[in-house]
C-alpha cells in the first residue's frame, strides 16, 4: 500500500506552555504533550510519543537521530554519542547498508523523495543528474543530510527545481518562497496545492518522504512568530494531505527530537517526539516505542500488497 512519511525536524512533546511552547497556542496536528495530551486527530489518526535519547547520555542531535529513524539502527549507540548536523563517515556507511530506501528497493519496491533539489547541489554531492545547474558552488563543497545519503542508497532519481516547477516536486518550505527569495525561478504554491502534488506522488509509488525543517530553526533561532507561521504553514499542509489520503494509503509523521517545544532554549530537548498515524498506520503505532522502530513500520506498510496505482512517468 502506499505510504507517505512526513518528516519533520525539532519538534517533540513539551509542557502545555503557551509562553514558550507554540504548540500550545494553537491546536496543531502535531499538539503533543508530555502528559500524552493533545487535540483529536482527525480521520482515525493516532499518535505515540517515541523516545530520542535511545539510551545514550546527551540531548539527541539530528545526524543519528535521522539516521536512527531511515534504517531502524540505533545510531547514537553504534557511535557511543549523539552527533548534530550531518552524518559523519560512521553514519553514511550505516545509511548507505541499511537505508529504508535500499531495503525497499532490494525488494522489488519504489520509493522517492518529494523534496527537490537545484541540480549543482546534487552534483557536487556526487549524486548524478540531468538539467542546467542553476548557479555553481564555490570552494565550500556543501555536505549530504542523512535524507539524503538514506535517499541515495535506494538508486532512485533525485528531484530536480525542474520538477518542482512541472508539479512534480516539492520545495521544503512547501511553499517555494524560500527558493524564491534566493532568485530562483520557481512557482508559487499554497500548501493545500502543494499537498495535492505530494498525494499525487505517493499514489505511484510505495513509500513517498517529504522532509521539512523550519520547525527546528525556529527553535534554534527562539523565534516564536517564525515558529507559529512554520506550524500554520504545515498544518494547511498536512491537514490536506490527511483528507485526501487515498483508501489503504498510510501517513505516518514523526520528528528525530526536540527543539521548537521549548523556546525558552536555543538547544534541543530530552522531550519524546510525537509519532502521528493514518490510514493502516494508526493501527501498529502501538510497536513505536522509540526511533528505531519508525523504519520497521515504514517497510512492514509499504510491503503491504498494493492496490492498483496509475503508472507515472515520474
Amino acid at each position: 500500500m502506499p505510504v507517505l512519511f512526513v518528516f519533520v525536524d525539532g519538534v517533540g512533546a513539551g509542557a502545555r506552555d503557551p509562553t514558550v511552547n507554540p504548540l500550545a497556542r494553537g491546536d496543531f496536528l502535531l499538539s503533543r504533550f508530555a502528559d500524552g495530551s493533545g487535540p483529536p486527530l482527525p480521520a482515525g489518526g493516532r499518535c505515540v510519543l517515541a523516545d530520542a535519547c535511545l539510551g545514550v547520555p546527551g540531548r539527541p542531535q539530528s545526524a543519528t537521530g535521522q539516521t536512527t529513524i531511515l534504517t531502524g539502527e540505533n545510531a547514537p549507540r553504534a557511535l557511543g554519542k549523539h552527533l548534530l548536523g550531518f552524518p559523519n563517515e560512521a553514519l553514511r556507511a550505516l545509511l548507505g547498508a541499511r537505508s529504508v530506501f535500499r531495503a525497499l528497493a532490494e525488494a522489488g519496491g519504489s520509493g522517492t523523495f518529494a523534496n527537490s533539489y537545484p541540480v549543482a547541489y546534487l552534483r557536487a554531492l556526487g549524486f548524478p543528474c540531468e538539467g542546467e545547474a542553476e548557479f555553481a558552488f564555490g570552494k565550500r563543497r556543501p555536505r549530504a543530510s542523512a535524507t539524503t545519503v538514506a535517499f541515495g542508497a535506494g538508486g532512485a532519481p533525485f528531484r530536480t527545481w525542474a520538477d518542482a516547477r512541472a508539479g512534480r516536486g516539492l520545495t521544503h518550505d512547501i511553499t517555494g518562497a524560500r527558493a524564491r527569495g534566493f532568485g530562483a525561478a520557481l512557482p508559487s504554491r499554497t500548501p493545500e496545492q502543494a499537498a495535492a502534488i505530494l498525494l499525487d506522488l505517493a499514489r505511484a509509488h510505495d513509500l513517498t518522504m517529504f522532509e521539512f525543517f523550519e520547525t527546528d530553526e525556529a527553535g534554534h533561532a527562539r523565534a516564536m512568530d517564525a515558529a507559529l507561521e512554520a506550524l500554520a504553514r504545515l498544518e494547511r499542509f498536512l491537514g490536506t494531505v490527511v483528507t485526501g489520503l487515498p483508501p489503504g494509503a498510510s501517513l505516518v509523521v514523526a520528528s528525530d527530537h526536540g527543539n521548537v517545544e521549548d523556546l525558552g532554549s536555543r538547544n534541543h530537548t530530552l522531550a519524546r517526539v510525537p509519532v502521528l498515524g493514518f490510514g493502516p498506520a494508526a493501527d501498529l503505532l502501538d510497536g513505536v516505542q522509540d526511533l528505531t522502530h519508525i523504519a520497521p513500520l515504514l517497510l512492514t506498510l509499504a510491503r503491504e500488497p498494493a492496490l492498483p496505482r496509475r503508472d507515472a512517468a515520474e
